[in-house]
């Protein structure tokens, strides 16, 4: 049987540079919200020597995610699955970020944990802007992260509720976006516990400010994260394809429960460069 390696967001950016790094030996699956968006991704893997097949899937919509995941199952052992697909403040709005990056994710998880077998794995793309909120803000966040399994109003509603702090729209949705990746953060540890004993591997990673459309869109926003890295410039799509990648074989198996940041220093900038 064929192993096989899903990757939602797949159709460009990261999730892309991803898909170029995986072994071809693998089947791929990429999806985005339209499979004509998909085809030309697909054009250029095949014409690199990768099997790639296309599908619909918006994460934000449980059973979208379901489809996606029984999909993959029919095309051999589903032993890869990255989740790039994720929305930016200049993109959407607080709600419609959380419901993307944040509940999106906890789809993707649960239904593709199903379907997945011992020696698989799942990697869970963050942000470093989920290590950018105040400790305070993150701490009383937190407590209402349990709730996106048990109770997606309320967890919408108190998430929101906390962005909204901000001033500007555009601060309300960056507030809602780092709270949203943060989340990310804490549920593939979560994850990582739960399905572990099914030998389930999954972690997070956070990159940093990348040269990708969605990175040249919040760049005026996020610009000082280029001073703060240890070479002063952007990530480079390839760079953060490789980097998921790795973390994404499954030889990498004992990689489970972290976050890693793939940012260029940026994080540790702040404490290092005055």
């Amino acid at each position: 049987m064929a192993d096989v390696c899903v990757i939602t967001g797949g159709g460009s950016g990261m999730g892309l540079a991803a898909a170029k790094n995986m072994p071809k030996e693998k089947i791929l699956v990429i999806s985005g919200r339209t499979v004509s968006k998909l085809e030309g991704a697909a054009d250029e893997l095949r014409s690199q020597g990768y099997t790639v097949y296309c599908q619909a899937c918006d994460t934000s919509d449980r059973e979208s995610v379901r489809k996606l995941a029984q999909y993959a199952k029919t095309l051999g052992s589903v032993k890869n699955v990255i989740n790039s697909a994720g929305m930016s403040p200049n993109m959407a709005n607080g709600e419609k970020l959380l419901r993307v990056n944040a509940l999106g994710t906890v789809y993707v998880n649960q239904e593709f944990s199903k379907v997945m077998e011992a020696g698989s794995v799942i990697v869970d793309i963050a942000s470093n802007s989920a290590y950018s909120l105040p400790g305070f803000l993150t701490k009383l966040a937190g407590k209402s992260y349990p709730l996106a399994e048990s109770d997606e109003a309320a967890f919408l509603k108190k998430l929101l509720k906390l962005a909204n702090l901000a001033k500007t729209d555009y601060e309300k949705a960056g507030f809602a976006y780092a709270l949203s990746k943060n989340f990310v953060t804490w549920y593939a540890r979560k994850c990582a516990f739960a399905y572990g004993l099914k030998g389930i591997r999954v972690c997070s990673l956070s990159p940093g400010l990348i040269a990708t459309d969605m990175g040249e869109l919040e760049k005026e926003a996020g610009g000082f994260l280029i001073k703060l890295s240890a070479e002063e410039r952007m990530g480079r799509p390839e760079e953060l394809g490789y980097a998921i990648a790795t973390v994404a074989d499954e030889r990498n198996g004992y990689l489970a429960g972290v976050d890693v940041l793939v940012d260029g220093g940026s994080t540790n900038g702040k404490e290092f460069k005055k």
